[in-house]
Parts: C-alpha cells; sequence; structure tokens
C-alpha cells in the first residue's frame, strides 16, 4: 500500500484490551463521529494487522490499524497562524497553556480556529499524527495545561499514560457554596439523556469518572479548591461539582451563570460574577512520565488574570462580611434552592 493512500495509522494501546474496535477509534480519534468509523468499517476502509476489520472486533492492544480513507464529507483541518503559549518542547512532546475561548479540535460548524488549526501551523510534521498529536482535551472556556505528542511513539506512550490514570491533572476552581469537607466523588458520566451536547451524572450508560478535591479557601458565598482527576471523562469536574451542590462559578451549562444568591452580597462581587464570562475552572498543574527519557516531569503555571480578579472580589467581599456559621443561607443547598434572578436586581 503506498503511503499516499493512507488516511491515519495508529498503534491500539493495551489499555483498549477486550473493547469494540469502533469504540476503540472513537476515543482515539475524536474528530471522527462514531457513525463515520462505523461507515468506514464497513466500507473496508479500515485495516487490523493488514487484514480488513470488522466492527464487533474485541482488541487486544498493540494492533496496527491503518485507515485507507475517509468518507469525503469529514471536516479538512488546515494550518492557521495563532500565537500559542508553548511552556515546554522538546523532539518528543509540547507542553503549553491553552488560553480561554478557544476549542481544541473542530468539530461540526466549527472547521477553523481552533488549537489543532494552530499546532498544524506551529510544527507542519504534526499533520502525520492522529489527531495532530493531540492526546486529551481541554472545554473551550476552561484554561491550563495541555500536553501533545511530536511523534507516533510518543503519541501512543501518553495515551497509554492518560488510560492508566498515571498522569498528574491539577486544576484550581471556584464554586458556589461553603465546603466543608475534602471528598472524592467517584459517579459516572455520561451523556444527558435529553440534551445530547451535555453530560450528566448516567449510573446505566456512563463510564467511570472520579475527582477529588480539596478546599483551599473558603468565602461567605464560595469556595476555592484544588481538583484532581483521576480520570478525564468530558466535563468531569463540571458534572461533578453541579451533583454536589457546588457548581462552578459562571458555568453556563452546570452552574449559576444568572441565577444566584444575593443576601449579604456586596455590589462589587455582584458585578464581579456577572463579569465572569465562562466556568472559573483552570488546569494548573500537569505531571507524566516523559515517553524517551522515562523521566518523572512536572510543570505549574499561574492562575490566569480573570480567575485571579474574581478571587481578590472574593476575598474582599470575606472581608467586609463575617461568617454566621449559624446562617441557613450559607448552605450550597440552600443557596441552589432559593435563587433569584440577577437581570432583576437593580
Amino acid at each position: 500500500m503506498n503511503k499516499k493512500d493512507i488516511y491515519k495509522k495508529l498503534i491500539i494501546p493495551t489499555t483498549f484490551f477486550g473493547s469494540r474496535l469502533d469504540h476503540v477509534l472513537t476515543e482515539l480519534l475524536p474528530e471522527l463521529s462514531r457513525s463515520k468509523i462505523q461507515n468506514m468499517i464497513k466500507q473496508n476502509l479500515v485495516m487490523i494487522n493488514s487484514k480488513t476489520a470488522v466492527q464487533k472486533y474485541k482488541v487486544l492492544g498493540d494492533e496496527e490499524i491503518i485507515i485507507k480513507d475517509i468518507i469525503c464529507d469529514e471536516i479538512t483541518v488546515r494550518p492557521e497562524n495563532m500565537p500559542l503559549d508553548i511552556i515546554y518542547e522538546d523532539d518528543d512532546l509540547l507542553v503549553l497553556n491553552k488560553p480561554k475561548a478557544l476549542v481544541v479540535h473542530p468539530g461540526s460548524g466549527n472547521s477553523s480556529g481552533t488549537l489543532l488549526n494552530g499546532l498544524l501551523y506551529y510544527e507542519k510534521k504534526l499533520e502525520r499524527l492522529p489527531r495532530g498529536g493531540i492526546v486529551h482535551r481541554l472545554d473551550k472556556d476552561t484554561t491550563g495545561l495541555m500536553v501533545v505528542a511530536k511523534n507516533e511513539e510518543s503519541q501512543n506512550n501518553l495515551v497509554n499514560q492518560l488510560q492508566s490514570k498515571s498522569v498528574y491533572r491539577e486544576y484550581r476552581a471556584i464554586v458556589w457554596g461553603q465546603l466543608w469537607k475534602n471528598k472524592v466523588i467517584n459517579k459516572p458520566i455520561g451523556r444527558h439523556p435529553r440534551q445530547r451536547t451535555k453530560m450528566a451524572i448516567n449510573k446505566i450508560n456512563g463510564k467511570e469518572a472520579t475527582t477529588q478535591f480539596e478546599i483551599l479557601e473558603r468565602f461567605n458565598f464560595h469556595t476555592y479548591i484544588r481538583c484532581l482527576l483521576q480520570t478525564g471523562r468530558t466535563h468531569q469536574i463540571r458534572v461533578h461539582m453541579m451533583d454536589n451542590n457546588s457548581p462552578i462559578v459562571g458555568d453556563p451549562d452546570y452552574g449559576l451563570k444568572k441565577i444566584i444568591p444575593t443576601k449579604k452580597i456586596n455590589l462589587n462581587l455582584l458585578n464581579a460574577i456577572k463579569d465572569f464570562e465562562r466556568q472559573a475552572l483552570h488546569a494548573i498543574s500537569l505531571g507524566l512520565i516523559h515517553p524517551k527519557t522515562g523521566q518523572s516531569m512536572k510543570w505549574s503555571i499561574d492562575l490566569p488574570e480573570d480567575m485571579k480578579h474574581l478571587l481578590t472580589v472574593i476575598r474582599d467581599d470575606l472581608e467586609g462580611n463575617l461568617l454566621d456559621d449559624n446562617d441557613p443561607f450559607l448552605n450550597p443547598v440552600y443557596q441552589l434552592n432559593q435563587p433569584i434572578d440577577i437581570d432583576e436586581i437593580k
């Protein structure tokens, strides 16, 4: 088979042992929908170890997958010149700080202006890798650290590390409510049963999801927390914190963007929350084993300026309003059940 006839070539990580081929390829190639992958398998466009693949094939790991072609209506990702905040780079990987309002990978109706477009311009050889070397994602308005592989060996290694839950991923979040205990949330996450663009706790069809959070600071109406991901499900921290009755400030899908409590809240804090235009979530630290050297590596960055400003306003509010442990309003469940609309506040 001539190289020009190959669309994608990859090795199945051993962590997918026992999973169906179409499920595995959906995970490894998120730029392709499951239905498109299934269609390509049916059209004999997918090979496993030089043999034609079948959809129900259960992978063992280390198989070589070759996709010979792609159905014509998929998105063509073109290189685009854009600023990238590269924190670290060598011959095998790069680590970057993703800003807010940046989608990681093109999707339906969103074929340009993504991180992948920028990566393909920055490093042309990434065109030869599945997903341009991207091995994990951050939501559009979540900021912080991401690792990108620069060759096939590194990509397979990093995917294996992610699947084995050995990658260290630490986030910072500002949430609604006064939290009093550190906690490990272990609840499966799957597609929302009615809103397909959202995720939800799904005990029947959801995948294992574990988030550990630790309280850093507690305020009148909020808590500043450290979150450690043990799994990497879509919207995981956001869904888990909503389920915990402590949604992330500014989250438009799982939080209290326009519905907030107002008892005792001062005007400066009210305006700061109203002006905060994204979920207050930031990937602050990332640790992994270097795929080539075997060295343990870790990177940490500062909070973005918008979260720093919000924390400053929240801290000022704490100094101006003494906490009353007996006030039922400080219970986060009460906050969620007794909201008022911010737009009605004069």
